[in-house]
C-alpha cells in the first residue's frame, strides 16, 4: 500500500447556498467548530502523510491564497482559476502539471468527516487498485451523514463496484467528497468547464468505478443552518471520546 503523495482540493466554487456568509468570504474558509472547512481537509491529508496539496482558487481568491500561505504541511500549490471557473473535472485538467504522474487524491474543500478507528484516507489508499479501477470514491451511508439533503448517489455491489442510485434501490450511498484516481484519466482533455460526474459515469460504464464505505461521520455544510448541526455532532463525538 502506497499513500498518494499529492491531493487536488476543489476549492473554487461560489458557495451561493451559504450566503450571506459567503458574500464576504469563500466557502472553504467558513469555520466549523473553530476550523475552516479547507483546513479540515488539509489536516486529514497531513495526518495520512500526504506531502502536497494542489488547491484551485477562483472566488475571492486573494483570501484563499493568504490563508493557504500560512500552512506548512502539506505543501500547497495554487491552481489559479480567477479568469474562468472550470468546475470539478476542468479544474483537475488545468492543474495536471502541478499534480504530477502518480495516483492522487481528490477532495472537496467544502465537505469533511470525522474519522473512525483508522484514517479514511489511509483506508482509501489501501483499497486502491489501479489495475481494475479508474476512480475509487469514498462513500457514506445516509445514517453517517449530517447536513445532507439529497437522496443518495450510488449503490455498491458485493465487489465494491458502483452504479448510480435510482428510486427504489436499497441502501443508497453518498459520494463523501474524497476519491483516488490517476492523471491518465484526464490527460489530453481540453482545459474547459467539465464535471467529474461525466468521469464517474464513464467509469461506471467500463465497470471501473469503485466505492469504499467510510468509517465515522460525514459532514456537509451547504447552508448557514448546517454549521450549527455539524458543530453539534462534533461536540457530541468529542464528549463520547472523553467521556
Amino acid at each position: 500500500m502506497t499513500i498518494p503523495d499529492t491531493a487536488m482540493l476543489l476549492a473554487a466554487g461560489l458557495g451561493k447556498r451559504l450566503r450571506p456568509i459567503t458574500d464576504t468570504m469563500p466557502k472553504p474558509l467558513v469555520k466549523v467548530a473553530g476550523k475552516s472547512l479547507i483546513d479540515w481537509g488539509l489536516d486529514a491529508l497531513n495526518a495520512a502523510g500526504v506531502a502536497r496539496a494542489v488547491v484551485n482558487v477562483h472566488y475571492l481568491a486573494d483570501q484563499m491564497e493568504q490563508h493557504l500561505g500560512s500552512r506548512r504541511s502539506p505543501a500547497i500549490a495554487i491552481s489559479d482559476e480567477r479568469t474562468e471557473l472550470l468546475d470539478s473535472a476542468g479544474g483537475i485538467v488545468k492543474a495536471l502539471p502541478l499534480i504530477g504522474q502518480g495516483a492522487f487524491y481528490i477532495l472537496n474543500a467544502d465537505t469533511f468527516w470525522i474519522d473512525g478507528p483508522r484514517p479514511n484516507l489511509v483506508r482509501l489508499a489501501e483499497a486502491w487498485d489501479a489495475s481494475k479501477m479508474d476512480i475509487l470514491v469514498m462513500v457514506a451511508r445516509m445514517d453517517q451523514a449530517t447536513g445532507y439533503e439529497g437522496r443518495g448517489d450510488f449503490t455498491v455491489d458485493a465487489q465494491g463496484r458502483l452504479q448510480r442510485f435510482r428510486e427504489g434501490d436499497a441502501s443508497p450511498y453518498i459520494y463523501a467528497g474524497a476519491a483516488i484516481t490517476h492523471p491518465r484519466l484526464f490527460e489530453g482533455k481540453p482545459v474547459a468547464r467539465a464535471s467529474l460526474n461525466r468521469y464517474f459515469d464513464e467509469a461506471i460504464s467500463a465497470g471501473r468505478l469503485f466505492g469504499m464505505p467510510m468509517q465515522g461521520r460525514w459532514l456537509t455544510v451547504g447552508t448557514p443552518e448546517a454549521i450549527g448541526e455539524a458543530e453539534a455532532v462534533i461536540a457530541g463525538l468529542g464528549q463520547e471520546t472523553h467521556g
